[in-house]
C-alpha cells in the first residue's frame, strides 16, 4: 500500500517505522531528518484542502494523521470529500479532545466516570469557585494544548495564577475538577467506529522533574505494558471505552481513529483524566515498536469502517522510552544545539521529535528533541537498554528523566 503520515514528531516517526517495516511505500509531510530516512518527505501546504489534494495527487491508500490540530482542523473531513480514506475522527469527533468543557460534559451525558468538574467561561466565576473546593484541585486550559495546559494547583493562589494566564486569551474556557489519586494509565483504542482494539497499557511521565515534580510536559519516558489486571481492564472496556464509542454514535459522531483514554486507576475504580483523539506523544514510540501486525492495513480497515480486532496483535517483550528534551523546555527550548546519535542495536530506535538538518549537522528544533526506545524480555532490561543509549547521545544540555517506571518500583537493568 501507499500510505500517507501528517505530521513531523516523535509520534509520526513511530508510525512511519511502523508502516514501513510491514512493507509499504511511505510518504510524510512534513516530516523531520529521522522520518527521510525511511519514507518520502513530502513539502506540501499543511491546511486541510493542501493535504487532501496531496493525497489524491499522491493516489495514496491511506492517510494517517498524527497531531490533535490536524484533526481539529478538518484534515479527515477534507480526504473523504475526496474520496481518500483517513484513520482519525472527523472535526466534529475530535472535539472530544480539542474541547475539554465539551469532553467532559460528554462524559456525564454518557455515564462515563471521571472527576467532579464543572467548566467556565467567566475568570471571576472561576476564581469564586476555586476558593471553597478542598485542595489540591486542577486547573485545565479547555482548548488544545499539546498535552500541557494543565495545573495541579495546591494552593488557591496557585490555581488563580493558571485560571489568570488560561483567561488572557480571547475566548477562552477552563475546566476545573476534583483531584484524583492513583495510578495513571494510557489505553489506546484503535477504533473504526463500533469495533476497536486495544494496544498494550502504558504509563507516561508528564512533568518534567523527577519525583512528578515540576511543570506539565507533552510526555518525558513510557513504559510499556503497565501491568493492569483482568478485573480492571474489563472495567475500562465496559464503563470507559465502549460506552464511549457508543456515545460518539448516539450524537451522530461515529468515532473512526485512535481513541486515548488517560485514566486515573482510583480507589473506586479507572476514571478518565481526559480523551485524546490520536496516537499520544510519546506513548505511540512505546507502545508502536511492540506492533506484530500491519498498522497500515489496520488504518484502512478502520477508516472504511471493518477492522478486525482480532487480527491487531503485539509482542510480549516489554517497552521503554526515555525524552531527551532541551534545555529550557517546557518553557522556551533552547534551538540549534549540535546533535550526534549513536548507532543503534536491532531491540533500539531514535525517534526524532524536534530536530532539523542546519547544512549537513543535525541540531536540535523543538522542546522534546528525541525519543530513544528499546524493547527487551522485561520492563528493568528495556529501561537499562534505553538509558545506556540515551547516555550515549551527544546531546549538550539534554534534560531526562531518570525515574521512568520508578512508580512501579522498576529499576532499570544495567545494559
Amino acid at each position: 500500500m501507499r500510505v500517507l503520515v501528517i505530521g513531523g514528531g516523535g509520534r509520526e516517526h513511530a508510525i512511519v517505522h511502523a508502516c514501513a517495516r510491514a512493507g509499504h511505500e511511505v510518504l510524510c509531510t512534513p516530516g523531520n531528518p529521522g522520518i527521510a530516512s525511511l519514507a518520502r518527505v513530502v513539502d506540501s501546504a499543511q491546511d486541510a484542502a493542501a493535504l487532501a489534494a496531496l493525497a489524491a495527487t499522491e493516489a495514496v491508500d491511506v492517510v494517517i494523521v498524527g497531531p490533535e490540530a490536524y484533526l481539529a482542523a478538518g484534515v479527515v473531513d477534507a480526504c473523504r470529500q475526496v474520496g481518500i480514506p483517513a484513520f482519525g475522527p472527523t472535526r466534529d469527533a475530535s472535539r472530544l479532545e480539542g474541547d475539554k468543557a465539551w469532553s467532559k460534559a460528554f462524559m456525564n451525558r454518557h455515564s462515563i466516570p471521571t472527576a467532579q468538574h464543572r467548566a467556565f467561561t467567566a475568570l471571576d466565576e472561576a476564581l469564586d469557585y476555586v476558593e471553597a473546593l478542598p485542595l489540591p484541585i486542577v486547573v485545565k486550559d479547555a482548548g488544545l494544548k499539546a498535552g500541557k495546559g494543565v495545573t495541579i494547583a495546591h494552593s488557591v493562589a496557585e490555581a488563580g495564577h493558571a485560571l489568570r494566564e488560561i483567561f488572557t486569551q480571547e475566548g477562552a474556557q477552563a475546566v476545573v475538577e476534583d483531584f484524583m489519586t492513583g495510578q495513571e494509565v494510557t489505553i489506546l483504542a484503535l477504533c473504526d467506529g463500533t469495533r476497536y482494539a486495544l494496544t498494550p497499557p502504558s504509563q507516561d511521565h508528564k512533568t518534567i522533574f523527577e519525583g512528578d515534580t515540576g511543570p506539565m510536559t507533552g510526555g518525558m519516558g513510557v513504559i510499556c505494558p503497565f501491568p493492569v489486571d483482568v478485573a480492571t481492564m474489563l472495567a475500562i472496556r465496559e464503563r470507559i471505552i465502549e460506552p464511549t464509542l457508543a456515545g460518539m454514535r448516539a450524537e451522530g459522531l461515529e468515532y473512526r481513529g485512535v481513541l486515548y483514554a488517560g485514566l486515573m486507576l482510583t480507589p473506586t475504580g479507572p476514571k478518565v483524566v481526559e480523551f485524546n483523539a490520536r496516537f499520544g506523544d510519546p506513548e505511540a514510540e512505546a507502545v508502536l515498536p511492540l506492533l506484530t501486525s500491519d498498522l497500515a492495513r489496520h488504518a484502512l480497515d478502520a477508516a472504511l469502517g471493518h477492522l478486525d480486532p482480532a487480527g491487531v496483535t503485539f509482542s510480549e517483550l516489554a517497552s521503554a522510552t526515555i525524552i531527551l528534551a532541551a534545555p529550557g523546555y517546557p518553557g522556551e527550548p533552547e534551538r540549534g544545539i549540535p546533535l550526534t546519535l549513536p548507532t543503534t542495536e536491532p531491540h533500539q530506535v531514535i525517534y526524532h521529535a524536534g530536530t532539523r538538518l542546519d547544512g549537513p549537522r543535525l541540531v536540535s528544533h523543538g522542546g522534546r528533541v528525541l525519543a530513544v526506545t528499546a524493547t527487551a524480555p522485561t520492563l528493568a532490561r528495556a529501561l537499562g537498554d534505553a538509558y545506556a543509549l540515551a547516555d550515549r547521545m551527544e546531546f549538550p544540555g539534554a534534560q531526562l528523566r531518570r525515574d521512568i517506571g520508578g512508580r512501579i518500583g522498576v529499576v532499570p537493568e544495567p545494559a
